[in-house]
């Protein structure tokens, strides 16, 4: 379904990619020395184990290892960035048993798609303040953590990041999303701005290492004239299916597919992204004698940008069947998924999402 164009897209990236393997400088920073090794970015915070997007999920994910945490930000009402997977909240928080918000559940079209739901930018910080987060996959993931976490603003993260890395003595990466961008600057609620507002208002982002990724292009070239090369902030252009097109595109009338963005379309992304994000699956690994290989990771290399493969879980559910553990599914199957891991960074990936951080230390371990 969503990957069927990828054999002809592995075709195409196998025929223009170079045989080496590029050699990238490590993430982060730009300019370290540190070995080789993909860089551990906790996906929700350690969502497998803590309710996605809580203080709680980020402070764990670090405890286990993580060298980075990502936030998804969205809007509130008043202007404040606020950490959700999407803007639709019945799937991540008891809005949908609050009876004072009963009105409030409508529906809207988010980037060309009829959503019926409660959504952020229709609460105040306060109101979204009162909500409790609750386990996204209830059917595979426990729900014995549901009603104990707020919703946290992007600064009560960046505060929490800034703590614990002056406590454990090492920098913590922050790799915020901006979700929905065209969305929400149609609504006057615009997160490039704020965003780069409260980057710069924390002594901690001033200098650590942040990644700011979008599944849209025109707002990542915005960011790419606020942000010259050789800082600390980079940017991390997300690959969707190879079949649709980031909704910018679609927006202004000349949708570019992603599968078009990873052929042709490499070299444009290196004149404003640092890094392509796609989806592990749509690398297309292949045996090879040092490990596995991936000729879109070595397309991108040779073009200068770092791959940033999304999302490893520790499920069986979720991982490839070459790599799956014998077991009942769904099952937590940290073998499979260190095997599924291991895999791919051997293929060169310069950094991993993952559901659980300390799954993904066994296959990656830390250099410090």
């Amino acid at each position: 379904m969503l990957f069927l164009p990828l054999l002809a897209l592995a075709a195409t990236l196998a025929a223009c990619a170079p045989a080496p393997r590029a050699t990238l400088s490590p993430m982060p920073p730009p300019d370290a020395t540190a070995p080789s090794r993909p860089w551990v970015i906790a996906h929700r915070g350690a969502s497998a184990l803590r309710p996605e997007h809580t203080l709680a999920a980020y402070a764990l994910a670090i405890e286990h290892g993580a060298d980075a945490i990502e936030p998804d930000l969205v809007m509130t009402r008043d202007g404040v960035l606020v950490a959700r997977h999407e803007n639709a909240l019945s799937d991540s928080t008891d809005v949908a048993s609050r009876p004072e918000f009963a009105a409030r559940r409508t529906r809207k079209q988010v980037d060309g798609v009829w959503v019926e739901d409660w959504f952020t930018e229709d609460f105040t910080l306060a109101e979204l303040k009162t909500l409790r987060a609750i386990e996204r996959l209830p059917a595979l993931r426990s729900t014995a953590w549901d009603g104990r976490f707020e919703v946290p603003t992007f600064d009560e993260i960046v505060a929490l990041v800034a703590a614990e890395s002056s406590r454990r003595g090492r920098d913590i990466g922050l790799v915020p999303e901006i979700k929905h961008p065209t969305y929400f600057a149609g609504l006057g609620l615009a997160m490039e701005q704020p965003l780069l507002d409260a980057l710069a208002a924390h002594e901690y982002t001033r200098r650590a290492p942040v990644i700011i990724q979008s599944f849209e292009t025109a707002n990542l070239r915005w960011l790419r004239a606020k942000l010259p090369r050789g800082g600390n902030v980079r940017l991390l252009q997300l690959i969707g299916a190879p079949d649709t097109a980031p909704f910018d595109t679609v927006h202004a009338g000349a949708p570019r597919t992603y599968g078009q963005l990873v052929t042709e379309g490499l070299p444009g992304i290196a004149g404003y992204a640092d890094a392509i994000g796609p989806h592990y699956r749509m690398l297309q690994i292949k045996p090879h004698a040092d490990g596995y290989r991936s000729a879109l990771v070595d397309a991108a290399h040779a073009q200068g940008l770092q791959v940033i493969a999304y999302t490893f879980r520790p499920e069986n559910i979720f991982i490839e069947p070459a790599f799956r553990s014998e077991g009942e599914v769904p099952a937590r199957d940290e073998d499979g998924s260190t095997r599924e891991l291991r895999a791919y960074a051997s293929a060169g990936v310069d950094a991993v999402f993952v559901d659980d951080p300390a799954a993904a230390r066994i296959a990656v371990p830390a250099t410090q």
